[in-house]
């Protein structure tokens, strides 16, 4: 099987938490938005606006394979989990995997919302003041909440806390890495506050990134950069 998946070009964004499963699992797949032999953008764009898809998605992320097409990032990885192996087979476990997908993706979400908490479409540089105020609750209300029930969550983990499920690897678990990574760009000085007291998910970021598939991924340029146009920025008033 080759996946094809669809995002906006140049930024790791929402896919970039789909790219790790797959560059994890070694899997064959290609990355439209970024590959112009692939149709690049314009394919992407043209897939959103086919009148012939039964199920279209709504917006990017998208996965295809064959004829199926997978829409949102908690869903994507639920269909990949088990195909790549990065899901239990036991369906206790499976669901409890998903539910914490589904929480990274809430943290995801507040996290972008910080630099746009007014309005997705207007620019950042029209919503400052109240941005500056979401970012002071996030940083001082959300971050620790989510990031200290992640570090719980390893703690308790009955296999120890080097994964948040079981004994193995799953997606789950290169999504809080993802989620740190984007934390630490964003808002450096709030994460070198936080972190002491996170030691499990620290040792998780660094078991995750010098894993073979994804060290070699996070060295190549097919990984792209942290910028001022995706989910993760890093705008210094918003970290003070």
């Amino acid at each position: 099987m080759r996946y094809e998946l669809y995002y906006w070009p140049g930024i790791p964004g929402r896919g970039e938490f789909v790219r790790l499963a797959l560059e994890e699992a070694g899997a064959d797949y290609v990355d439209v938005g970024n590959d112009d032999a692939a149709g690049g953008v314009a394919a992407v764009q043209a897939l959103l606006d086919a009148a012939d898809v039964q199920r279209p998605p709504f917006a990017p992320p998208f996965l295809k394979a064959g004829n199926v097409v997978v829409a949102q990032v908690a869903n994507i990885l639920q269909f990949l989990g088990p195909r790549l192996k990065l899901v239990a087979r036991d369906p206790a476990a499976a669901l409890w995997t998903q539910q914490l997908q589904l929480t990274i993706a809430d943290a995801v979400a507040e996290a972008h919302d910080v630099h746009h908490p007014v309005g997705l479409g207007e620019y950042y540089e029209h919503q400052k003041p109240e941005a500056r105020r979401r970012a002071k609750e996030f940083r001082g209300e959300r971050m620790p909440k989510f990031l200290g029930y992640f570090e719980r969550v390893l703690a308790a983990n009955p296999k120890g806390p080097k994964y948040l499920v079981g004994a193995r690897l799953s997606y789950a678990d290169l999504s809080l890495f993802q989620l740190i990574a984007g934390l630490r760009h964003a808002f450096p000085a709030a994460m070198r506050r936080l972190e002491p007291g996170l030691p499990h998910c620290r040792a998780l970021a660094v078991h995750v990134s010098e894993r073979p598939n994804v060290a070699a991924y996070l060295a190549s340029d097919r990984c792209l950069p942290f910028g001022e146009e995706g989910i993760f920025r890093h705008y210094p008033e918003l970290d003070d």
